[in-house]
């Protein structure tokens, strides 16, 4: 594996890692083959030109920027936020956009890092390109997939990851927006407490954790009061994309939507289809015909195209019916996620997004979508990766040279190698030679048989398995002799993977930020911004 051990941590290539699908490598150390579906390397400087030329063309409305200060007022956000939301009134001011839905306590740790990603590529580029940039985060509000944002999961204080869920009370259907907080809200808090392990950081981070989510406060907006809390003291700017005030804004595009019914559908599934020829996985595979935009009628209900006509649920409408009404209110409708990176990108001034895997993929397939609604693509960033471990897990991994992507598995394949190599030498070298003795000396008879006998060959290659078995039981035997003199490697070993890999999945997709912050303070985000390499391409392995 290429491992490179340097400040900040352990630098890791992705393409040794197993769960780093074919797209996202080829786009960090292969881009050329991407190119036709992106506006752009973020490896290479005049992709950068380039977009910034390109935005510079196509500004958003600057009354959005009102719309945005006014959320941020409303929520009490930090004085840095504020100020960096009043620099989007200037024409001239540039965006650096990631976003995610809401995930109860701040979701996985992955939130966290696109949100400094976001903070240390729009500082950068200000400071390469003199220009204005503010970080925003799009917090997806109306997104309907309640199961996934309603629970978390941290590690106790035995590295077992634990589960707490908010039981949210909406039927299905229902977005993120029109959720809001009761007094359950104190049991999951209660619930977060107990499994989290006490540190000297416990009694303020939860505390600020419970002055966000507080009964009657909307799930979406504790959720950026938890982010502006982290972050907002950086200037990171929480956008929350169901404002009714806001859609407005984005009125001409749902009506080009339903004007053009299909061909945002068709585009993103001719882009499937080309990736998919390419031996790519096509992320996103909308129905023939399919209209990318949702109607909030208490809850988010798909708008169906059939023969000219449009339906929701049971409503049926034609088209001057359905233009009419999102002339009369567009706050009634949501793009889909084919639709929402335009809307996005209409409303505010986006040169750069910070994306996950899987957004990576699907993005690729909207290049044209992005044409076909004359809004600029902007450069497609990959978010920072990390694995947070303590010092003993470092000095673990690197004293026995274990290769990280090994922890991952649930079998003890890579334990038993690592304690094979602790046999004494002595050890090992009598069973290589009895190996190769028996082999030696079972090729002679196996030579010699045949003259004198020839129906002994089955004999003489039954005797060789039994061999070969029995000194195969024997090597076993010492290397289960070796696990019990040597529990205190396999302690090592353990926890190395229960922090890396809780339940055998990353770290950074399956607990959530509010554990690290518990562990290491609010200390750690400013560790982030400072040293969290933007590099794409690469995981970082930390020791905080």
């Amino acid at each position: 594996m290429d491992v490179e051990h340097q400040s900040p941590g352990i630098r890791i290539d992705d393409r040794e890692l197993p769960w780093t699908g074919r797209f996202v490598r080829d786009y960090c150390h292969a881009f050329e083959r991407l190119a036709p579906y992106f506006a752009g390397s973020p490896t290479q400087p005049g992709s950068w030109t380039e977009v910034l030329r390109a935005r510079s063309r196509r500004m958003p409305d600057p009354a959005m920027a009102a719309v945005i200060e006014r959320q941020l007022e409303a929520r009490g956000a930090p004085a840095a936020s504020c100020a960096a939301a009043a620099r989007l009134r200037d024409t001239g001011t540039v965006a650096v956009v990631t976003g995610q839905q809401a995930g109860l306590f701040g979701g996985p740790l992955f939130t966290l890092l696109k949100a400094v990603t976001a903070i240390r590529l729009a500082r950068r580029l200000a400071d390469e390109h003199q220009v204005t940039v503010v970080p925003i985060f799009w917090v997806d509000a109306e997104d309907h997939d309640l199961d996934e944002i309603s629970g978390c999961h941290v590690l106790d204080g035995e590295l077992t990851r634990v589960g707490v869920s908010l039981d949210v009370g909406a039927p299905a259907g229902t977005s993120a927006a029109a959720v809001s907080l009761d007094g359950s809200i104190r049991e999951t808090l209660d619930a977060l407490r107990t499994a989290l392990p006490p540190t000297e950081f416990t009694a303020e981070v939860t505390d600020a954790l419970a002055a966000a989510y507080g009964p009657g406060t909307r799930l979406v907006e504790a959720f950026a009061r938890w982010l502006e809390r982290q972050l907002g003291p950086h200037g990171l700017v929480v956008y929350d994309a169901s404002d009714p005030a806001a859609k407005p804004f984005a009125r001409s595009l749902f009506k080009r939507e339903i004007q053009s019914t299909g061909r945002t559908a068709r585009l993103a599934a001719e882009a499937g289809a080309e990736l998919a020829s390419l031996g790519y996985h096509a992320q996103a595979s909308p129905a023939p015909g399919s209209v990318a935009l949702f109607r909030l009628d208490g809850i988010r209900q798909a708008i169906r195209a059939s023969d000219g006509t449009f339906s929701t649920g049971e409503q049926k409408l034609d088209v001057p019916t359905l233009l009419a009404d999102i002339e009369a209110d567009p706050a009634r409708f949501s793009p889909n996620v084919l639709l929402r990176p335009i809307v996005q990108d209409t409303l505010l001034p986006t040169v750069a997004y910070v994306a996950g895997p899987n957004e990576l993929a699907y993005l690729g397939q909207l290049r044209r979508i992005y044409a076909a609604f004359d809004v600029p693509m902007p450069i497609i960033q990959p978010r920072a990766s990390a694995t947070i471990v303590d010092a003993a897990t470092a000095r673990f991994l690197k004293r026995y040279t274990v290769d990280f992507a090994e922890l991952q598995p649930r079998d003890d394949s890579a334990l038993n190698r690592l304690l094979a190599l602790q046999i004494p030498e002595s050890i090992e070298q009598a069973l290589a030679a009895a190996e190769r003795s028996a082999a030696g000396h079972i090729d002679a008879i196996a030579d010699a048989v045949p003259t004198l006998d020839p129906t002994l060959s089955g004999a003489v290659a039954s005797t060789r398995g039994r061999v070969e078995r029995e000194l195969r039981n024997l090597r076993g035997k010492v290397v289960a002799a070796a696990k019990r003199r040597d529990s205190t490697l396999r302690r090592q070993f353990e926890r190395a993977r229960a922090q890396s890999f809780p339940a055998g999945v990353p770290q950074e997709r399956s607990v959530a930020g509010i554990y690290f912050l518990n562990r290491y303070g609010f200390a750690l985000v400013e560790r982030l911004l400072r040293d969290l390499p933007l590099d794409p391409g690469h995981h970082w392995l930390l020791t905080v």
